[in-house]
């Protein structure tokens, strides 16, 4: 197993072009996220490029947030690209219970064979077939009662799962481990979540036949930088600002210290 270490620095050393396709609110931080951890965003969405540009990627991003039949049809092309190339695409299903349009466009994504997906706890849930607690984009519900639910959603799609919140939990349906860290500012700056998927993409870009590695590796990153940019921070304002700057100057060496990452 790649230490997470030797995965951040490998990536900031080869800085993977990242494909994301990502909601209107979540482009620019999203991509300031991917350019502060040294990773090459592209915000490449459109039907007649996606699936040409997936295929010079190093990884692909697909984030549901804002929905239209255009951007649908960017997705699955992209997806296809990706899948051509032996490019590992990653899937955030924002809110796919939400609607009716929502839950089909993800179970369609679903059965293009996504290497990871990144939710939240009610996301995860729903999309395991339970009931969740969710509105709209918010979880209402803890990760702990998520972590059944991703290991049957990994177990049925192949997929690894991460679910993100106060304590973060991943899993390939044999393997788990939990990641502290972080900061109660985060779900107060729109998109970090957004962002944090982007990351992963990056993290599965250098390390395409270890997605469960690559996603500890970028939550672990995550959850470090979170920390730091709290100290100091008198709001989310600031937060938002120091949390580049953390990312940015970031040291992998923390990243194994302190028991931040658990096997369950």
């Amino acid at each position: 197993m790649a230490a997470p270490s030797i995965l951040f620095t490998r990536m900031r050393e080869t800085s993977p072009l990242v494909q994301c396709i990502t909601n209107y609110v979540a482009m620019n931080v999203a991509a300031n996220v991917l350019l502060a951890a040294g990773a090459s965003p592209a915000m490449v969405h459109a039907e007649e490029e996606a699936g040409e540009f997936a295929a010079i990627a190093g990884a692909l991003t697909v984030n549901i947030g804002t929905l239209s039949p255009t951007w649908v049809a960017g997705m699955k092309t992209a997806i296809a690209g990706a899948r051509a190339a032996g490019k590992p695409w990653v899937l955030d299903p924002v809110a796919h219970f939400a609607t009716t349009f929502r839950s089909q466009t993800v179970a369609a994504l679903l059965d293009l064979r996504p290497a990871i997906i990144r939710g939240n706890a009610s996301e995860i849930i729903a999309l395991g077939g339970g009931q969740s607690a969710g509105q709209g984009v918010d979880s209402g519900d803890p990760v702990s009662d998520a972590e059944d639910a991703a290991r049957q959603l990994a177990f049925s799609t192949g997929a690894v799962v991460a679910v993100t919140g106060a304590v973060d939990f991943v899993t390939d349906g044999e393997r788990s481990v939990r990641i502290s860290g972080g900061s109660s500012l985060m779900p107060k700056v729109t998109a970090l979540g957004c962002s944090l998927t982007a990351l992963v993409g990056a993290f599965v870009a250098v390390a395409p036949k270890q997605p469960f590695e690559a996603t500890m590796a970028a939550l672990a990153t995550f959850a470090a930088a979170g920390e730091i940019a709290e100290r100091g921070a008198q709001g989310p304002g600031s937060f938002a600002i120091r949390f580049l700057d953390s990312l940015h100057g970031f040291r992998s060496e923390s990243l194994e210290a302190d028991g931040r990452i658990v096997a369950v």
